[in-house]
């Protein structure tokens, strides 16, 4: 589906998932994630930077088991993530989509569940390339958690929160050897009527994770 065709559709309100490809597992068990080696810091960091074209290619269960711990994933005693929020509000809820569904996922239980059984990735933004890679990520600020902070506040305590989180999965990609770009460009209603989240929950950001694209 186009740029133009998506805007088109978003304007009507008429922007809707694709049906799912393969089988729509109700929960996916992800294997341990790998929280020992991988590329030094301030190589990471160097070669970080945003790519907007991506492989076909299905990122293997136990990547994206590092992925998501890397992410947003518990690193501590207590329950503590990878990547800080205000309070320790843990607002942000992070929504995986894949071509065989959409699913949240579960930090604790280190699991990923079924919300929709439908391909949302051509939903999640305007860019044609969100429809082929792999996955993308969508992160979700859950405003019954921010109890303790100002109403006119929240928004901006939870953009901070996912930010850290987009920035994870930036080094981790390219420690990696993966692409990724964070994107703000996003039919926010349409993302939350596909999730079927409530009125307390509000779309932030997408990020869009694969493999590079090989030069032909």
């Amino acid at each position: 589906m186009t740029t133009l065709t998506k805007l088109a559709l978003g304007m009507m309100g008429a922007l809707r998932p694709k049906p799912a490809r393969g089988d729509s597992a109700t929960s996916i068990s992800l294997p341990p994630p790998e929280t020992n080696g991988g590329q030094p810091l301030m190589e990471a960091l160097a070669s970080r930077h945003s790519s907007r074209e991506f492989a076909r290619e299905s990122l293997s269960m136990p990547l994206l088991s590092n992925l998501l711990w890397a992410a947003y994933g518990i690193n501590r005693a207590g329950g503590g993530r990878t990547a800080p929020s205000a309070l320790n509000a843990q607002e942000i809820e992070v929504f995986v989509a894949l071509s065989s569904g959409a699913y949240r996922y579960d930090a604790a239980a280190n699991q990923l569940d079924l919300v929709a059984a439908s391909d949302l990735r051509s939903v999640t933004g305007y860019q044609d390339f969100v429809d082929e890679a792999p996955l993308d990520l969508v992160y979700v600020a859950d405003h019954t958690r921010m109890g303790l902070v100002p109403v006119a506040q929240r928004e901006s305590y939870a953009s901070a929160a996912a930010g850290a989180i987009a920035q994870n999965v930036y080094l981790f990609a390219a420690g990696n050897g993966l692409a990724t770009v964070i994107r703000a460009w996003i039919d926010r209603a349409a993302i939350a009527d596909a999730l079927g989240l409530t009125h307390d929950q509000q779309v932030l950001l997408s990020q869009t994770v694969g493999y590079p694209k090989q030069a032909a």
